[in-house]
């Protein structure tokens, strides 16, 4: 019989999720500055948790403030406020979702101003200007995930997921045009996927077993010099029987002047004949996130049986009850066509709707994306100004 979208799918460590629907991970910038979650986030998860979602991903959750990807970022720690995330574990998984954290590290996109950017090489290009990581500092990288996730568990949220897509530290390293060492850990692939593995592993040990452990990967960079299909699809097989719950697949780098295929003119999910071949590769549960926008399209990539789940996004911002809307037979989301934008302004545009959503308003923006990203700019500046006395006042 074939799969629907709200049967539930059970992973490979027992746990159950109640249907195929799942929040994929968004830089939200909900934060306090400091690293710590605010009530606008509890409600945030909160709002997507009663929407009916089987899963929520907190996007973005640095182990260091050093490393983040925004000042709006979660920084989970032993000086974070526990219980603020604790509220958050618990809002956001109080009628049947589950909440993961997306462990990240920003590598060579952490904010100059604000952090410290490193990358598998040395980079200077627009924009980026970074030195590269030493044997020692990598060292030290799985088991800081490791530890991160250890906390998350700890404060009840139900899973973490690896962030190695998008251009981030993780993703850099897989990444051939960005990972030039000729150590252990660049050069031929093997070498270059060798810190995800060892990532996964050192969280999978951290965690007991019925605490999810998932990871992000590129399907590719979409990048010239980029990872490549073939390239992920190794990392594909390399991951299988590591401990992992659900792999997610994604696209695209927000290095500069990179492609982003969630800002394009196709109308269809993206990465779900890469899912098909991965199957073949690994016996994890499989999910693909990008370009889902109607409900045929998303029942017929779980159907056809190329996905175990559907990542869901900015539909989501849309519509926070999705999951219901569609259970019901109600109207796909209706995404928003603008005659004039700006670098950045659709995310920003979506940014500022999910902050509507948090404070309770789930009302679309009336401004143009223009206008968003200078509001966005706004709220980014102070944010910094926060996290900046943070990291100052841990290295006196």
């Amino acid at each position: 019989m074939q799969t629907g979208l709200f049967d539930p799918i059970t992973l490979p460590n027992g746990v159950v999720l109640k249907n195929r629907l799942v929040k994929s991970a968004m830089s939200d910038t909900l934060g306090d500055g400091y690293g710590n979650p605010t009530p606008e986030q509890w409600k945030l998860y909160e709002t997507w948790d009663r929407g009916g979602v089987a899963a929520s991903v907190v996007g973005e959750v640095q182990g260091d403030p050093r490393t983040i990807e925004h000042p709006g970022n979660l920084v989970l720690d032993p000086g974070a406020d526990l219980e603020a995330f604790r509220a958050l574990a618990h809002r956001g998984q109080a009628t049947g979702a589950a909440l993961w954290l997306q462990l990240g590290h920003a590598g060579a996109l952490t904010p100059e101003w604000v952090g410290m950017p490193k990358a598998p090489s040395s980079l200077n290009i627009e924009g980026i200007r970074c030195d590269a990581l030493s044997l020692t500092d990598i060292a030290a990288l799985p088991d800081r995930f490791a530890r991160t996730a250890r906390l998350a568990c700890d404060l009840g949220f139900g899973g973490v997921q690896v962030h190695a897509a998008h251009g981030f530290l993780l993703s850099q390293f897989l990444s051939p045009l960005f990972n030039r060492r000729q150590d252990a850990y660049g050069g031929s692939a093997t070498n270059r996927m060798r810190l995800v593995i060892e990532t996964v592993e050192a969280v999978r040990a951290e965690v007991p077993s019925g605490f999810c452990v998932s990871i992000k990967l590129n399907a590719t960079d979409q990048i010239i010099g980029g990872l490549t299909q073939e390239d992920a699809l190794e990392v594909v097989a390399a991951l299988d029987g590591r401990g992992l719950d659900l792999m997610e697949f994604s696209g695209g780098t927000y290095f500069p002047g990179a492609p982003a295929e969630s800002d394009g003119a196709s109308s269809g999910p993206y990465f779900v004949d890469f899912a098909r071949t991965a199957r073949q590769m690994t016996s994890v549960p499989l999910m693909a996130t990008g370009g889902f926008k109607k409900r045929a399209d998303a029942e017929y990539a779980v159907g056809s049986g190329a996905v175990d789940c559907i990542g869901l996004a900015r539909a989501l911002v849309l519509d926070p009850a999705l999951p219901k809307t569609w259970k019901e037979n109600g109207p796909d989301p209706d995404f928003p066509r603008f005659e004039r934008t700006v670098p950045g302004g659709i995310t920003a545009w979506y940014t500022a709707s999910i902050h509507g959503v948090a404070s309770g308003d789930a009302s679309s923006p009336v401004f143009y994306p223009g206008e968003a990203v200078e509001a966005m700019s706004a709220r980014t500046r102070q944010l910094g100004q926060r996290m900046s006395s943070r990291i100052a006042g841990e290295a006196e």
